[in-house]
């Protein structure tokens, strides 16, 4: 979907050596941008008619994991629905369910759609779709439990549905790899393919994929999270990859060093210290502006910005795979 206002734009600061930069006034989303939220973070963004809208994360002060849905002229000053959404849905067992967290949405077609982690006897892939942001239709989960990070792809891939995601468990997971899977009807998924995996030092933990994929010249490009575990805990920093268009569990190129890394107070200083998660991704071809929305130390919503032709030279040339 095309947008008819300018996405939110920063050039990069003079003297900054860094592929991606912080928006200098981050947080974009607080923690109390709405009354009943302890905190707000890990959210999607995608343009909407003459502005945006987004799914977000909004933690309660009685620490229930749900989902608002908001909308914006600018992509940056937004209006959250105090009220969570209201799935609409015929499958009783999928009502029930308390906590639903790190959405993503992508417009596939003639609709968009949602996901998000949704707890179903442990963590799994749930799916909706919406066509204004008010009402969302709630299907099938993509899998079985366990598993994390569900993200499409934003057109379909040899007239498939496509889906990254990460299998995991019951708890915080210390491993993970990120698979390919792909389905003919948005409801029975198969064909499932590894992609890539932890490997060292900033993702020597587990890695999981983070916003839709962003179609470029060079191939599908990924940002994805990398964990590592010190003796203070996890901590969370975000890299790049590059898959081929036509087989996207194959990797061409994948950053050796992360692009951004919990280094300022916001990203350092929250309920859970030391994360940078990025969910959403907006893209304009024409400049190649990327706008990156990320979750911040699991409290609130950071925004940063790199140029297309200067991170996919990046990746080329700091890549490992």
């Amino acid at each position: 979907m095309t947008n008819r206002l300018c996405m939110p734009w920063e050039d990069k600061p003079a003297g900054c050596d860094s592929v991606v930069w912080r928006y200098s006034k981050n947080p974009v989303i607080p923690d109390n941008q709405i009354k009943c939220s302890n905190s707000i973070f890990n959210s999607a963004v995608v343009p909407y008619e003459d502005g945006f809208a987004g799914v977000f994360r909004c933690d309660s002060k009685s620490r229930q994991l749900r989902l608002h849905s908001g909308f914006s002229k600018d992509a940056i000053n937004w209006t959250i629905e105090e009220e969570p959404i209201n799935f609409i849905t015929d499958l009783e067992e999928y009502k029930s369910s308390r906590s639903r967290y790190d959405p993503r949405v992508v417009w596939i077609e003639d609709r968009y759609y949602v996901t998000w982690c949704q707890d179903y006897h442990g963590p799994t892939i749930a799916v909706a779709y919406t066509y204004n942001f008010k009402e969302f239709y709630q299907i099938e989960h993509a899998f079985l439990p366990y598993n994390r990070n569900g993200v499409l792809f934003p057109k379909k891939i040899n007239g498939r549905y496509a889906m990254l995601s990460r299998p995991s468990d019951k708890g915080q997971t210390p491993f993970g790899d990120i698979f390919y899977s792909e389905s003919p009807d948005m409801n029975f998924w198969g064909n499932h393919r590894f992609v890539m995996g932890a490997t060292r030092g900033w993702q020597k933990t587990k890695i999981g994929a983070g916003a839709v994929p962003i179609e470029t010249k060079d191939g599908w490009l990924v940002f994805y999270h990398g964990v590592l575990t010190s003796c203070n805990g996890f901590t969370y920093s975000m890299g790049a990859a590059l898959l081929d268009i036509e087989k996207p569990w194959k990797v061409l190129y994948r950053t050796d060093n992360y692009i951004l890394t919990p280094q300022t107070y916001y990203e350092r200083v929250g309920d859970v210290p030391n994360v940078v998660f990025p969910c959403a991704a907006l893209h304009d071809k024409s400049s190649g502006k990327i706008a990156i929305y990320y979750g911040a130390a699991d409290t609130v919503v950071a925004l940063a910005f790199t140029l297309e032709d200067e991170l996919l030279s990046y990746i080329k040339s700091n890549s490992v795979v």
